[in-house]
């Protein structure tokens, strides 16, 4: 192996993930739920994948992240755990798992830790979730911050609308990060704000932002993967460009395969023993 090619498979941190930030590398981020997807991740030079309560949307098909489960959060993290060789794994806390007592936060924490070898976990809210990062951080875990739209709490918001578009509003996001910044967050995923907030956040914290529909100024940026191959076709926002229609292709196939069945022509000679 070349000189160049150790150097990039060589395991994305915490530490890496600054460095980047400090430089001016711009951090890209997609999400994975199993094992095929993610070595193709990993291969590509990704470098944070994200096992997002998002599976909740586009694998088991609800309609907010809400019902996924921290078992389910598991499991789906341990199939992208065991292939992934650079990119660093990140494993989202669903909803319940952490906001009683920081306690049972740690216990949620710990757990993925040590039956997934993922390397870190992400919890939305800002202020409110400081005392939960202070204290799995201070226990030796990553944890990622998430504020803006917080999608564990749509329910409360009334909908997707952008967040932070009022000056209150704006100025409170600005704590939220601070806030998590203090508490020993690593980075700070910033969903669905005005990019001049997203600007602002990112010259204020000394941590990687992370954006997603919060403009160009953050230090990295992340998408669902079902999302921006056009495989989940339910929800279009207009942060999310679509690199591929695979699920127009994917029809393509199926239909083809159903026809070559029906008339008898799969499988033909070559394919058969």
């Amino acid at each position: 192996m070349s000189t160049e090619s150790q150097q990039n498979t060589k395991r994305v941190t915490t530490r890496r993930l600054q460095e980047m930030r400090d430089e001016g590398d711009p951090i890209v981020c997609l999400t994975a739920y199993d094992f095929l997807t993610a070595r193709l991740l990993d291969d590509a030079g990704i470098d944070l994948i994200l096992v997002g309560d998002s599976v909740s949307n586009v694998f088991q098909g609800n309609p907010t992240t809400l019902p996924v489960t921290l078992d389910e959060m598991i499991y789906h993290t341990k199939a992208v755990s065991r292939i992934v060789r650079r990119s660093m794994v990140i494993t989202d806390l669903p909803f319940m798992s952490y906001q009683v007592t920081t306690e049972e936060a740690f216990r949620s924490a710990g757990r993925v830790m040590k039956e997934t070898l993922a390397h870190g976990v992400k919890v939305e809210g800002g202020q409110r979730a400081a005392k939960v990062v202070e204290k799995i951080s201070g226990e030796g875990i990553p944890i990622m911050g998430h504020i803006g739209l917080m999608p564990q709490s749509i329910l409360k918001f009334g909908g997707y609308r952008p967040r932070g578009t009022s000056e209150n509003e704006a100025d409170a996001i600005i704590q939220d990060a601070l806030a998590l910044e203090e508490a020993g967050a690593f980075a700070i995923v910033l969903e669905k704000i005005p990019a001049t907030l997203g600007k602002r956040i990112t010259e204020t914290v000394s941590i990687p932002t992370i954006g997603i529909g919060a403009g160009p100024s953050c230090s990295g940026q992340i998408l669902v993967t079902h999302d921006m191959l056009g495989l989940f076709e339910d929800f279009r926002p207009r942060f999310v460009r679509r690199y591929a229609a695979l699920a127009d292709e994917m029809d393509r196939a199926f239909r083809e395969y159903i026809q070559d069945v029906k008339s008898g022509n799969f499988p033909n000679e070559s394919e058969s023993y």
